[in-house]
């Protein structure tokens, strides 16, 4: 059977494509567009996909969008006249916003991609996420636990799932928390409130957390108060998302919390305010973290199962996923690469296929690389029609190359292959630099990423030597497969690892496993035989605001406006300016 799943409308719309139980093409619409979280129809992404796989719209068997429009409708509408009247400004935008497109998605899709009524499905959202983390990982039976905003009702979702070989799938989804409560809304509440931008910026609030202290704590436990029945639920007279669209929280948040941050005010970690902001950052994470442990906790010992599957935007806060798995009683966590809206595309696709159809299970290719792919050829036409000149080297003298270049500080763009399908650069799209200085990891906040002093990077390391240099629990080095863990470096290596260490000591980890990326791995190796430690930093091959680069061009692009020294792509590599060891500039080649 040949699957598209769709998500779209909310925040990071994508396209995924099956074929025969087996994915074939994903890409998020905004790697296409090139507008950073693009919500609208994926378009582009589902024509992408089927050109990949040689496919028009008539050859789809399903095209299946990741929830159900009308009950999410119904969750709007039922929401606004709960807060009637203080809701009227509330009703009136979720008409403005429901009323078109976003509720009518059958008639969209059959408008754009010409596919009949009869072939378009709708899964659940947490049902597509909870597929997408449990049909994606190396499991045959693990609870399932997803967390977000809000799909159509839920918020969070825990279950079980089970899969044969060759034979049967089931997910089972046993209790939910509805809306109003959730803790994606609650962390989001406090991004806004710390001046950040909301569905983009909760990350920040996860490294802002690090160099504060939780003295806030209760406050928060007093903003979300857990249940008779071991869930959680928000002190709605702290929040306004769910009666108006001006702001999240109410009159009474900023009593408990002070005055909100302005998003173009700096923190400044020296002051009154940049410290409290930190410290409502570490009290809003270790509530978090709490209350997801102890969710996982009671579901470990209800299925008694040693896996569990983490699925949902929640999914991508590493500091909790790291509790969860040091202190749940899970052996393994999986969290896949695209846990957000993203994945869903895929994971409404495959539980189309296997619970919908009740096709057999098929194991599924244990990486995130479905995107375009990265062309060499491409890149020697481009910067030669800039003037650079492209190097067409085989893979041994272009590790050879890119370690002189490491080892020499320059930074250096690597874009290799098919792209990631997720937030994470996981060596396909990214940018390497060698991990030992603080002055690297200021350059590429200064004069590449342009972004937040604060903000940290992520190293990568070789799977086999993980153990090493970082300071990992049983079934860490598969967490930290798609970065989905932050774990403490090692204190003997923390000098060594400085422009990857964080303030608290630790790091969101990239654990890599050879099949995965194999030169990649083969570039760890040799830079560790140069330079005496197997690991680079790595982050996403991207500036400020924009998506991460997935063709050629957009990489070459971000090459030329950016301090990058060094791109490479397939086999070719160009140089823009070579840079002495101390970092002065030598010579340009453009």
């Amino acid at each position: 059977m040949k699957i598209l799943g769709l998500s779209a409308h909310y925040h990071d719309s994508a396209a995924a494509l099956l074929v025969d139980g087996l994915p074939v093409a994903a890409v998020q619409e905004e790697r296409l567009s090139r507008r950073k979280n693009d919500a609208a129809f994926p378009q582009g992404a589902s024509e992408w996909c089927l050109e990949s796989a040689g496919l028009e719209p008539e050859d789809l068997d399903a095209v299946v969008f990741y929830e159900r429009p009308m009950l999410k409708f119904d969750r709007i509408l039922t929401t606004a006249l709960r807060a009637w009247p203080q809701g009227l400004s509330a009703f009136n935008h979720a008409m403005r916003n429901s009323l078109g497109e976003k509720m009518w998605v059958r008639g969209l899709i059959q408008a754009n991609l010409g596919v009949p009524a009869k072939k378009i499905l709708f899964t659940e959202h947490h049902q597509s996420h909870a597929a997408a983390a449990f049909l994606t990982a190396p499991t045959d039976a693990a609870a399932i636990l997803t967390a977000d905003g809000v799909g159509e009702w839920a918020t969070l979702t825990v279950g079980r799932g089970r899969r044969t070989p060759g034979g049967a799938t089931s997910i089972e989804l046993l209790r939910e928390v509805r809306w109003p409560h959730s803790l994606g809304m609650l962390y989001s509440t406090f991004t806004a409130f710390l001046g950040f931008a909301v569905n983009e910026g909760e990350y920040k609030v996860m490294g802002l957390a690090s160099y504060g202290t939780p003295r806030f704590a209760e406050a928060v436990r007093k903003v979300v108060q857990r249940t008779a029945d071991g869930a959680f639920a928000l002190d709605l007279s702290y929040f306004e998302f769910h009666t108006t669209v001006r702001r999240a929280y109410s009159k009474r948040f900023m009593d408990v919390f002070g005055s909100p941050r302005a998003a173009w005010d700096p923190i400044d970690l020296a002051t009154d305010d940049g410290r409290r902001y930190a410290d409502i950052a570490a009290s809003v994470q270790l509530v978090l973290e709490e209350i997801l442990v102890e969710l996982a906790r009671t579901l470990q010992r209800e299925t008694g199962l040693p896996d569990l599957c983490f699925g949902g935007g929640v999914a991508l806060n590493g500091v909790a996923n790291a509790r969860i798995l040091r202190e749940s009683g899970f052996q393994r966590l999986f969290v896949p690469p695209a846990p957000g809206d993203a994945g869903c595309a895929l994971g409404a696709a495959l539980y189309a296929d296997r619970i919908h159809f009740g096709n057999p299970d098929r194991a599924f290719p244990d990486h995130a690389f479905w995107g375009p792919e990265a062309d060499g050829a491409e890149l020697a036409r481009i910067a030669g029609e800039d003037g650079l000149r492209a190097e067409a080297l085989d893979d041994k003298a272009l590790i050879a190359r890119t370690v002189q270049d490491l080892t020499a500080d320059r930074i250096v763009g690597w874009m290799e292959g098919a792209s990631e399908f997720g937030p994470r650069a996981l060596g396909h799209r990214s940018i390497l630099a060698a991990p030992h200085s603080t002055e690297t990891r200021d350059r590429l906040n200064r004069d590449i990423k342009y972004r937040e002093e604060f903000r940290h990077f992520a190293p990568i390391v070789p799977a086999e030597l993980a153990d090493e240099y970082f300071e990992l629990p049983p079934g860490g080095p598969r967490l930290a497969r798609f970065m989905s863990g932050v774990f403490p470096v090692k204190p003997q290596w923390r000098a060594a690892l400085a422009a990857v260490t964080h303030v608290d000591g630790t790091a969101r980890l990239q654990a890599l496993e050879r099949p995965m990326a194999p030169r990649l791995h083969e570039l760890l190796m040799a830079y560790g035989k140069a330079s005496g430690v197997p690991v680079l930093l790595n982050t996403s091959f991207n500036l400020a605001g924009e998506p991460i680069v997935n063709r050629v061009v957009e990489g070459y692009s971000t090459f030329r406006r950016s301090g990058i020294d060094v791109l490479v792509a397939g086999n070719a590599r160009v140089v823009k300016r070579v840079r002495a060891k101390a970092g002065a500039v030598e010579e340009m080649d453009a």
